[in-house]
């Protein structure tokens, strides 16, 4: 049995197979029903227990194989995911279509394979028939059974509600391809970040550092209690028509505005990019979508370390509040400096070494270290994705310039092809998640006030901020930025890993699936509005035809 990757630990859910087993011996003898009968009559007859052991190691082996077999087809299906949305982002380029961008691309193609793993392809399940056992007051990981001196070892893969017991007859292939949400927080995002950081224009964006700052930390708290509190009216009014199936704490609600504060604009920068827009407003939404990713994951860990004293866990506590603020503190310090330090460190170990004589090791050791200050500072308790940030404009700022020129070129190109390969799986991956996820709660009522909290959010901090930093900014921001930026607060890759990180929890699974449904809204409208909208907006910008003249 494989871990699953909707629950996280909590008492009464079902968690993942990461956390300590427990040794439960011999208890629980009817879980195997008529297999306890056979291991005693098989134990009768030393010939017969030898054949019974070649025969399990047999079908073990069978299973491992198939298990490798299905490893490989869900594998070499994002793999042709990506080759197609690649050749396909080259003709969009070569026809110069700009009405879908390759991430709403991808994300279309994902959802094609999802209904077609979903509805395509016959059910194939190995599970015995459910059998019933004394209820434990807690839910355990792992479970080894002593059956006549053989250890059968079962992993939890998550709760199933009485309605949906016969459900678990699923498709294997629509397990494969669910994720564990940690792949993406140690393997995908780490080269989305750091390129962030090392590819970031820096006379433009230290220039506007000021703005940047006010937006990615005031503007993202003010978006996560105003949507937070919006949302929790949401919620009481679902529980006064009777569509609230389960319980959904005030902190449930801050948990969704601070996720949901994560602003991607991959499409309309990448467009921007290629538009060659306005130096300025570029750097503003590009300095505000990379910090503001970074303030949204420590604020939503606050707020999960939000613990008051007390009965009742969801009821105000000044104390409690004050700690969290401290740990929001806290946290982005330490990380900040761990990335910081490591960009100093790895700046010191190639200008006092020889390793520019051997441009390979250098390019190695350059990517190692990188990619390591994100898993050092999630081994310290710190957030990865600040440390790798500034680790990345720490590498950008002093480390680059003791690289052999063929490290440069190196380097840039390697984390540049990490970071689109990445970008584009995590948007093929939201596309098919839509099918084959499990777990599912849509709420008409949740996802429309979703939807109104999102714009008023963004409203209530693009605006007035602007108003204040404009009184002390030599180069005003004009209401035509400020439509631009409210226009640009697209959600896409943080939004979506932060909301399957934990699914455990009835609140926790609706806000995942209005936060997928947000992300295909803004990539596919927004982003495909976005140069109608600097035209209407009369922002200047250069096309690729202009500069061919």
């Amino acid at each position: 049995m494989e871990p699953s990757n909707a629950a996280q630990p909590g008492p009464g859910r079902a968690v993942w197979a990461l956390s300590p087993r427990l040794l439960l011996l011999p208890l629980l003898p009817v879980l195997l029903g008529r297999g306890l009968r056979a291991g005693a009559a098989a134990s009768s007859s030393g010939a017969a227990a030898e054949d019974s052991s070649a025969m399990e190691e047999l079908a073990t082996e069978k299973e491992a194989e198939e298990s490798h077999r299905q490893d490989s087809v869900s594998l070499l299906t994002f793999i042709l995911l990506l080759t197609l949305t690649i050749l396909t982002i080259w003709l969009f380029k070569h026809r110069r279509v700009r009405f879908l961008h390759e991430t709403g691309l991808a994300m279309i193609y994902g959802l094609i394979v999802g209904v077609i793993l979903r509805y395509g392809t016959p059910a194939t399940s190995g599970h015995d028939k459910s059998l019933s056992c004394t209820q434990e007051d807690r839910a355990f990981s792992t479970l080894l059974v002593n059956v006549s001196g053989k250890f059968f070892e079962y992993t939890l893969k998550g709760e199933i509600s009485p309605g949906k017991i016969n459900n678990v007859e699923q498709n294997d292939m629509l397990r494969k391809v669910t994720f564990d949400p940690e792949v993406f927080f140690n393997i995908l995002l780490p080269p989305i970040i750091f390129h962030a950081g090392y590819s970031l224009k820096k006379r433009h964006f230290f220039r506007n550092l000021g703005s940047i700052l006010a937006y990615a930390f005031l503007g993202t708290a003010v978006s996560c209690f105003i949507i937070g509190n919006l949302m929790y009216g949401v919620v009481k009014l679902m529980k006064i028509v009777g569509q609230l199936s389960d319980k959904f704490y005030y902190t449930d609600c801050l948990f969704f505005g601070a996720i949901i504060s994560a602003t991607d604009p991959v499409t309309v920068l990448a467009i921007f990019n290629e538009l060659h827009a306005d130096v300025d407003l570029y750097a503003l939404l590009f300095g505000e979508s990379v910090l503001n990713d970074a303030v949204a994951i420590v604020l939503s860990s606050s707020i999960v370390a939000y613990q008051p004293a007390g009965l009742n866990t969801h009821t105000f506590d000044a104390a409690a509040f004050f700690k969290s603020v401290g740990i929001f503190l806290g946290i982005f310090s330490g990380s900040f400096t761990m990335g910081a330090v490591t960009g100093v460190v790895t700046a010191l170990v190639t200008k006092f070494t020889k390793l520019h004589c051997f441009p390979l090791l250098e390019t190695a050791l350059f990517f190692l270290m990188s990619w390591s200050t994100f898993l050092l500072a999630e081994a310290c308790g710190f957030t990865g994705v600040v440390a790798v940030l500034f680790c990345g404009i720490t590498q950008a700022h002093y480390t680059y310039n003791n690289l052999s020129v063929e490290s440069r070129s190196r380097s840039k190109q390697l984390f540049e092809v990490l970071h689109f390969l990445a970008e584009n799986f995590i948007f093929s991956y939201m596309g098919l998640a839509l099918f084959t996820f499990q777990k599912h709660v849509f709420s008409p009522i949740f996802i429309i006030g979703a939807f109104v909290a999102i714009f008023l959010g963004r409203a209530a901090h693009i605006y007035p901020l602007s108003f204040f930093l404009n009184l002390g900014r030599r180069h005003k921001i004009g209401w035509n930025f400020q439509h631009m930026m409210m226009f640009s607060g697209l959600r896409g890759a943080m939004a979506f890993a932060l909301a399957i990180r934990d699914t455990a929890s009835y609140a926790r699974q609706m806000m995942f699936t209005t936060t997928l449904l947000i992300v295909f809204f803004t990539v596919w409208v927004i982003g495909g509005g976005t140069t109608p909208m600097l035209s209407w907006l009369n922002i200047r910008y250069i096309s690729r035809t202009m500069l061919a003249r």
